[in-house]
């Protein structure tokens, strides 16, 4: 296998050296600093919320909702040893005084967290969930009344289309309806070679 094809292949899961060098494109790449800045913007933080990132990654977009979130908290949780041990380091400082905490886990371990959140988010997650139902009927039972869930996907495929972006907006806004979020909202934004878009529901 090709090294770009095995770096590719880790943006599932990053391990290793390629894993490593999969993060530095995370980090790095315009559109993907882009795409978590226009999410977070979304998602109408206020400083005392209490925010869930599943899938954090690098630590992108967590960084800028530790700095909305000044009496708040923060956590992201990733299945890649490799991207936990790189959100750590990040926030180093932040961990040490318990605004962030950052955990090793899959999805289905959200449950285990002792509070209820007042927003959840992904970036390019939703594509690698088996069972978009049970995943936001996981997630809803983790927000607070009046939560606010926002799932931003960009297709990152040999050859992404707008449409193939705008088949998994509907996937993502027939799940929640069916779990039961409400004022279900689709955004989009213009992105080289194809718009990201965000579906955000709320607990009612």
């Amino acid at each position: 296998m090709a090294l770009r094809d095995r770096i590719v292949s880790q943006f599932r899961q990053p391990k290793g050296l390629p894993g490593r060098l999969a993060g530095l494109i995370m980090t790095n790449r315009p559109s993907n600093r882009r795409r978590n800045a226009w999410t977070v913007e979304l998602l109408a933080l206020e400083p005392h919320h209490r925010v869930l990132e599943i899938g954090c990654g690098p630590g992108l977009a967590l960084e800028l909702c530790a700095e909305i979130t000044a009496r708040g908290s923060v956590v992201g949780i990733d299945h890649s040893t490799v991207m936990v041990e790189r959100a750590g380091r990040r926030f180093a400082q932040e961990i040490h005084s318990g605004r962030v905490e950052i955990r090793l886990g899959n999805f289905l371990e959200i449950a285990a967290f002792p509070s209820a959140f007042d927003r959840i988010y992904s970036v390019n997650v939703v594509q690698f969930l088996p069972d978009l139902n049970r995943s936001f009927e996981q997630i809803r039972s983790c927000l607070a009344a009046g939560g606010r869930v926002a799932t931003t996907y960009q297709p990152r495929s040999k050859n992404p289309t707008r449409e193939q972006a705008l088949e998994m907006a509907k996937y993502i806004e027939t799940a929640m309806q069916e779990v039961g979020f409400a004022q279900i909202e689709r955004h989009e934004l213009p992105l080289k070679p194809v718009p990201a878009i965000c579906v955000i529901g709320v607990k009612p």
